[in-house]
């Protein structure tokens, strides 16, 4: 479960931040999570949940934002939304897809105290 050491990668990045910022909890985080990025949500709010114990987010609420998985079409030269890896073009039906976003995560925003 790969979610297990991206939640732990959360905590250092909001640990760091933390004595960079000079805040002390963080109260809720807004995670965006490309459609394409192999991590499931719930694993990571799971996840989220057991990392976080003991540490400056020990009860935040994790805000999860999916972004949407575009490739560009080859064939049609447009670019497109696609919901999994493999997908056709929405708009030809062709195969010739180069992913361009929806496979990164990202902290976006924390609430702080």
């Amino acid at each position: 479960m790969h979610e297990m050491s991206l939640t732990e990668s959360m905590v250092r990045i909001m640990e760091d931040q933390a004595l960079a910022q000079g805040f002390k909890t963080v109260t809720t985080v807004w995670l965006e999570l490309g459609e394409l990025s192999h991590a499931e949500p719930e694993a990571m709010r799971f996840c989220f949940e057991a990392v976080t114990r003991g540490t400056l987010a020990e009860g935040a609420v994790l805000e999860i934002i999916r972004t949407p998985g575009q490739a560009w079409c080859m064939d049609c030269a447009q670019s497109v939304v696609i919901a999994r890896r493999y997908d056709p073009c929405p708009t030809c039906g062709g195969h010739k897809l180069q992913v361009t976003d929806g496979e990164d995560m990202r902290i976006k925003e924390l609430e702080v105290t």
